[in-house]
């Protein structure tokens, strides 16, 4: 083992594996977390096979790790976002979006923000049944929660896992106000729960669309479904009768050039509402993002982190609640400007006739499946 000077904090500290296990991931490397005091590095000691027994490493396989959580709706005060309580069925995302900002949260649990993030998945295998004790609390005070807020909650495990869908049934018994964003088609599995909600008022899909172009989505979400794909299930959304919106999340410079056309292509879905963020490069989030520029965009990486540093006072990032989201300065101020003129124009973002999400419908869960508790 090698100690690693937390001065260098800068430098990108990682294990490299080969090109080739690539395929279908984010990130290239494990990069050390920065609560790691040591990092390990490979080395040819002369054991290794060789001749025709040597053969390239497979693509790193997904795992799921069950954990058993102590509380399911988080609360936040955040002034730059729009809902106040979110719900995650999982930790770690298995799509592999190169600059998702959530991906410092596996080092809390001594993981690496690179491949363990989109490899390890932290699956909650409580949360709907903490749901229902949550809601049905004296006191409780329905609001709007958002589910899927910082990974995606239909990611493929959640084919088989179904959290989400658990957890959608419990809004659907109670009646209670929910949106959720997705990268996923998966989302049309539950249309069967979803469309009856949307019907009150107590529902609304956002998919996310980073770009139309497919070659750029591969790269940069290398799991999620293909843009065409995401256009369809906005179509379907909306044919449901289900207001779905459309996020252009994150903003890239050199990168994601086509905002104009994916709302275009957006609003003939089916979408309605629309909202863009920069991208966001908190902690291990900046080497990673740094490494995969120079892997797949080497001629423009640095054009690309000069703007996005131009848009963070002169950093990776800057968490200030006035900029986070937007960013500053001029650059910033541009796409912001295009952003405004595209919706304007096609029509997005109008005012609604008639409140969304009531609370007055809400009515407690029923004690079934709480008697484990006792």
């Amino acid at each position: 083992m090698n100690s690693i000077d937390r001065s260098t904090a800068n430098t990108v500290d990682e294990v490299r594996i080969p090109l080739q296990a690539l395929k279908g991931r984010g990130a290239a490397t494990r990069l050390a977390h920065r609560f790691e005091k040591d990092q390990r590095e490979a080395f040819a000691d002369g054991w290794e096979a060789s001749g025709e027994e040597e053969g390239p490493a497979g693509p790193p396989p997904t795992q799921v790790i069950w954990e058993t959580a102590k509380s399911i709706i988080a609360s936040n005060d955040s002034p730059d976002i729009y809902f106040d309580r979110s719900i995650n069925p999982y930790r770690g995302c298995e799509h592999g979006c190169i600059y998702c900002y959530a991906r410092p949260t596996h080092s809390y649990l001594n993981l690496s923000p690179g491949l363990d993030f989109e490899t390890k998945i932290i699956a909650k295998r409580n949360a709907v049944d903490l749901l229902r004790q949550e809601m049905g609390r004296r006191g409780y005070v329905p609001q709007l929660i958002a589910i899927g807020t910082a990974t995606d909650c239909y990611q493929p495990v959640e084919r088989d896992l179904r959290l989400t869908r658990g957890l959608i049934e419990v809004m659907h018994e109670t009646n209670h106000p929910f949106a959720l964003v997705s990268k996923s088609s998966g989302v049309e599995r539950d249309l069967d729960l979803i469309a009856p909600m949307a019907a009150k008022g107590l529902a609304a899909v956002y998919v996310t669309i980073t770009t139309l172009d497919a070659d750029l989505a591969r790269k940069l979400e290398p799991r999620a479904a293909a843009p065409h794909r995401r256009l369809r299930t906005l179509k379907t959304l909306a044919e449901h009768g289900i207001p779905c919106g459309v996020s252009l999340a994150p903003q890239i410079p050199f990168l994601n050039d086509d905002m104009e056309q994916v709302l275009e292509a957006a609003w003939d879905a089916g979408a309605r509402e629309a909202f863009y963020h920069v991208i966001r490069l908190p902690w291990e989030v900046a080497p990673l993002f740094k490494q995969w520029l120079e892997l797949h965009y080497p001629q423009r990486a640095a054009r690309v982190m000069h703007r996005i540093q131009e848009m963070r006072g002169g950093k990776d990032y800057d968490s200030d609640f006035a900029t986070r989201m937007k960013g500053s300065g001029t650059w910033a101020t541009l796409i912001g400007q295009r952003f405004q003129k595209a919706v304007n124009r096609i029509g997005f973002n109008a005012k609604r006739e008639r409140p969304r999400f009531p609370t007055d419908l809400f009515r407690p869960p029923s004690v079934a499946g709480q008697g484990h508790l006792f």
